[in-house]
């Protein structure tokens, strides 16, 4: 199967997906319940993010309470569910305002002991400024496609995106041996089995990811920069894609906006399936892919599926 993008429904899109096509990963960064219309930034002077007078083209509305979102969230992800393969993991990315109703849900759609964890990401770009409380992170729940396969999941822990460097004191304090080729480990006993860790390979990294800064709001400094008003940063997603997959697995975002998976996909030797039912997040996941000299399959309008209306 070679690369697929499509302009539609997620969950048409699985509709219309042959038989014979799942999905080893999925990622899915749906609305978040803002409040209020999401624009991109087109062109220089404009704005991206919450619509305001200087504010580019429309992306998508984002004004659904956390009730709402979850009931379009629900047939969207039994329709995903239904493609994954055994053993295959979701990573749903949300924050506060809907993250919670969305656990109640999942649990209810994949069983309460589907639910792998979470990861705390921390972009470094929220709002310290706003009176009261102020929330800097972001929640992504892991879930397998059933409580059965929690033990068939890839989870590939000795990547090296997988590891974070040992603290200095940590360093002094228990890596005290070299092995023949010079390298510096520490060894303990375990249950009479004896387990050698090396200071070069770094520890296993925890669930709070604070090494992966969001994308700059307005201003295009990194050239993966689209102008995607919610575009997540390469680094994040490729982390995921290595950390749950392995090459050749296929990889789906059925709500792809700027195509940032889709391209972290690509890169690492998976197939992905793609598709958002934003014209513009098509539009821009296509310059993207092209732009990188990606080759692919681009379905312009997946319609509605068993002659329903096109869904809200």
């Amino acid at each position: 199967m070679s690369h697929l993008l499509a302009h539609g429904d997620a969950a048409d899109v699985c509709a219309a997906l042959p038989a014979d096509v799942r999905f080893d990963l999925v990622y899915l960064d749906p609305p978040f319940g803002v409040g209020t219309t999401m624009t991109a930034r087109a062109a220089r002077g404009q704005a991206r993010g919450r619509r305001r007078p200087e504010s580019g083209p429309d992306a998508y509305d984002d004004r659904a309470s956390a009730d709402a979102l979850v009931a379009m969230l629900e047939p969207r992800l039994a329709a995903i569910r239904d493609r994954m393969t055994e053993g295959a993991t979701l990573y749903l990315h949300l924050d506060h305002r809907a993250v919670h109703d969305a656990k109640v849900a999942c649990d209810r759609l994949f069983g309460r002991g589907a639910f792998l964890g979470e990861i705390i990401w921390a972009p470094g770009n929220g709002g310290r400024g706003a009176r009261g409380f102020s929330v800097t992170h972001q929640t992504i729940l892991l879930y397998a496609r059933a409580a059965g396969e929690r033990g068939q999941v890839v989870y590939n822990v000795a990547d090296p995106m997988l590891r974070e460097p040992y603290a200095e004191t940590s360093l002094a304090m228990h890596f005290k041996h070299r092995d023949e080729e010079g390298r510096l480990y520490r060894e303990r006993i375990l249950g009479g089995k004896a387990y050698r860790y090396y200071a070069d390979e770094g520890r296993r990294l925890g669930s709070v990811w604070s090494d992966i800064p969001g994308m700059v709001a307005n201003t295009p400094l990194r050239r993966e920069a689209t102008g995607y008003p919610t575009q997540k940063p390469e680094r994040l997603l490729e982390r995921i894609v290595r950390a749950s997959s392995a090459p050749g697995a296929t990889v789906a975002d059925l709500m792809c906006g700027s195509g940032t998976t889709l391209v972290a996909a690509a890169r690492l030797g998976r197939r992905f399936v793609g598709g958002d039912r934003s014209p513009l997040a098509f539009a821009t996941a296509r310059e993207r892919l092209d732009r990188e000299g990606i080759v692919y399959t681009a379905y312009e309008s997946v319609p509605a599926a068993d002659g329903e209306p096109e869904r809200p």
